[in-house]
């Protein structure tokens, strides 16, 4: 300890010094110190810290090594919705983005962009109060996500306490950069272990882990592109980044600030460019109007903010070739060919499968057995064959022929009326069977965390689960028999499994996966039927009727309820998940039938004053619906400015009343015009 110097005080200058390497490290990368001198001042401050316990805080570097593993995941819900961005793919996409962001804001308005690239990792909101890290979620459903607070603070790119003393939450992104993945397959190799497909999956999945120990294990990098509370900072979101930047969060550092479509165009070009050389993974740029006072009169659809685009790079392609052709047979028991190809790198990993999606596409593409292949991926996610090299071809290749019966349990193969796919009928297939338990398990469905497909395989295998509902007759005695998995892995796996007892229906709908009904349209059926034993009650003339009824479901939607609820054995499935206290009540949606505007409909168009959501909610809040679009027994149509000629000639011919917010504020207050 230097002279004259007290341990408070070397503790905090130690503390100081170390934060600063970190930075420079792990955000600037630019390290100004060897591993041995950072190390030299690490042992330092550990030790000055066991010899004086009451100078650790929790913002020190040392606390950085996580804590004791958790029992389990727990939800936490987002201070503000984390939605997904819409899609550009090329030019006119972007074209259209620039002219509904000029008829979303009033007349006379200049919006700016800004153009930063689109991070390939798992997206976070991160939570200061007080100037400390307080609170760090995933993206989860939107609402909620998984609280992995204690994981991000092993993270040594974010701060523990910056110098902001109101509310801060974040967005950013969790990523692995290429060198370091390197790193850590081959020390997974060495150990017999699997390597990481990619630095996202590797990402995501260190994220999650139970065990923060084994986090601060992982080289993982937060950075923040995003701010959602503490607009204080800044009017404008690049004006928010660079003070982000200024407080020591790391930051991408590679914004533009564009004006025109040229601009634009060039600042994507730059990034589609330049990503090769970026040290993380990309697959597009962020198109963002920079102002957050227009951001928030644009405001968002159901799904995705008005105010920002994903611009899609093209597809990065490769040239390999089709070892051989196998048939995998999915949950509803659709047989999908998969082109098995010598492993190539593409996008950043090394692909050996590709889809071939159904014999049309085999016959289209005309491929052989032994060709030359052109692959690439869709929407840099599933790696597809696009063409074939006839030139290459030596004579020896070899056409593929679909299988008439399944190729895992036997059963003729049977084809749908208006169907290209084949199908296994046989819902006893074990490909079927193990496909339907990994669907019930899914993130978005009913969430069984420690139900991966290894141990679904064997479970399955040894006919220990036939159907879903048999996962909740598991014991730790007869998972703890399986291979690689001891007590407490199946203590893990059991409490994994009991507390999926307490999702809503709409995620046990959206488990036993009904045709045409998507998480959406789970949601709405779920929010009818209130209950499993409501559903159950359904004949399936009520269910098609019932769902028929529901907005926005289709004949074929109506038809496929009932479709489920008269198969006797898709119906024993829900009673034997019934039986086993599987799903809780969903919850009542919000509305007030007492209302001002209890039993009326809307839609809301146009530019308006204010956010489009909170104007949704005032409707909803006082007892009215809010419908996407004017259609028959839409009520009212609120009209802001803009509104464009379709919305008021449906309005015209449905009988909708047309109201401007005026309008509509005095229906809120129980006066105005009434049909």
């Amino acid at each position: 300890m230097p002279a004259q110097e007290g341990p408070a005080a070397r503790h905090r200058a130690l503390v100081r010094e170390l934060r600063a390497h970190d930075h420079r490290y792990y955000v600037l990368d630019d390290p100004i110190v060897s591993d041995a001198e950072y190390d030299r001042l690490y042992r330092e401050l550990r030790g000055l810290e066991e010899a004086h316990p009451e100078l650790v805080t929790a913002a020190s570097p040392t606390r950085r090594v996580g804590g004791a593993p958790r029992e389990g995941q727990r939800t936490v819900p987002h201070v503000e919705r984390m939605m997904s961005l819409d899609n550009a793919y090329g030019a006119g996409d972007l074209d259209e983005f620039l002219r509904r962001v000029g008829e979303g804001l009033p007349e006379g308005a200049a919006p700016r962009f800004l153009v930063e690239p689109k991070l390939d990792g798992a997206s976070l909101e991160i939570v200061y109060r007080d100037g400390k890290l307080v609170g760090g979620s995933t993206r989860g459903d939107g609402e909620t996500g998984e609280d992995v607070l204690e994981n991000l603070r092993t993270i040594r790119s974010l701060p523990l306490e910056v110098d902001h003393p109101g509310p801060l939450t974040l967005r950013g992104e969790v990523v692995i950069y290429r060198k370091d993945l390197d790193r850590i397959n081959a020390v997974r190799l060495a150990a017999g272990d699997a390597p990481f497909a990619n630095p996202r999956n590797a990402a995501a999945g260190s994220l999650r882990m139970l065990d923060p120990r084994l986090v601060a294990e992982r080289p993982l990098r937060v950075v923040v592109y995003g701010l959602v509370e503490g607009r204080s900072l800044a009017p404008t979101h690049s004006g928010a980044l660079a003070e982000l930047t200024r407080l020591g969060l790391p930051t991408h550092r590679k914004e533009v600030l564009c004006a025109t479509r040229e601009e634009l165009l060039r600042a994507i070009a730059a990034i589609d460019e330049a990503r090769a050389e970026y040290p993380y993974e990309t697959d597009g740029a962020v198109v963002k109007v920079d102002r957050f006072d227009q951001q928030d009169v644009l405001g968002a659809t159901a799904k995705f903010p008005r105010w920002a685009v994903a611009y899609k790079f093209g597809a990065e392609q490769a040239t390999t070739t089709l070892r051989d052709i196998v048939v995998q047979v999915g949950r509803t028991g659709a047989l999908t060919p998969v082109a098995v190809l010598e492993p190539v790198q593409l996008a950043g990993t090394v692909v050996s499968r590709a889809s071939l999606h159904n014999t049309d596409v085999i016959a289209g593409l005309g491929i052989r057995l032994g060709d030359r292949v052109t692959i690439q991926k869709a929407g840099e996610i599933i790696p597809q064959v696009v063409s074939v090299d006839v030139e290459a071809r030596r004579g020896d290749e070899r056409p593929f022929e679909m299988p008439a019966a399944c190729p895992v349990c036997g059963t003729k193969a049977e084809r749908r009326e208006e169907e290209v796919a084949l199908r296994c009928p046989n819902r006893r297939c074990p490909a079927v069977v193990k496909a339907s338990v990994l669907h019930f398990a899914r993130r978005y469905a009913m969430d069984i965390d420690q139900l991966g497909e290894s141990l679904v395989e064997q479970l399955v295998d040894r006919e220990l689960v036939r159907d879903p509902a048999d996962l909740y007759d598991l014991s730790v005695e007869a998972l703890a028999e399986l291979d690689r998995m001891g007590a407490k892995s199946a203590e893990n796996v059991v409490r994994a499994i009991a507390a999926s007892r307490d999702r809503p229906l709409e995620r046990l709908i959206t488990g036993v996966g009904i045709e045409q009904i998507g998480q959406v349209a789970a949601r709405q059926l779920a929010e009818v039927a209130s209950e499993l034993g409501a559903l159950l009650a359904w004949s399936p003339e009520e269910a098609r009727a019932a769902a028929e009824a529901i907005n926005g479901f289709g004949p074929k939607m109506a038809e496929s309820v009932a479709r489920f609820l008269a198969d006797p054995e898709q119906r024993a499935l829900l009673e034997r998940l019934h039986a086993r206290g599987v799903s809780r009540p969903q919850p009542r949606k919000e509305s007030a039938p007492g209302g001002a505007l209890s039993g009326s409909s809307f839609c809301v168009t146009g530019v308006l004053s204010r956010k489009r959501e909170d104007v949704h909610a005032d409707i909803r809040a006082a007892g009215g619906e809010v419908h996407d679009s004017v259609k028959k027994g839409t009520t009212y149509l609120v009209a802001g400015q803009k509104v464009g000629k379709s919305k008021l000639d449906a309005a015209a011919k449905h009988g909708t009343v047309v109201v401007d917010e005026a309008g509509l504020a005095a229906l809120l207050r129980g006066e105005g015009p009434r049909p």
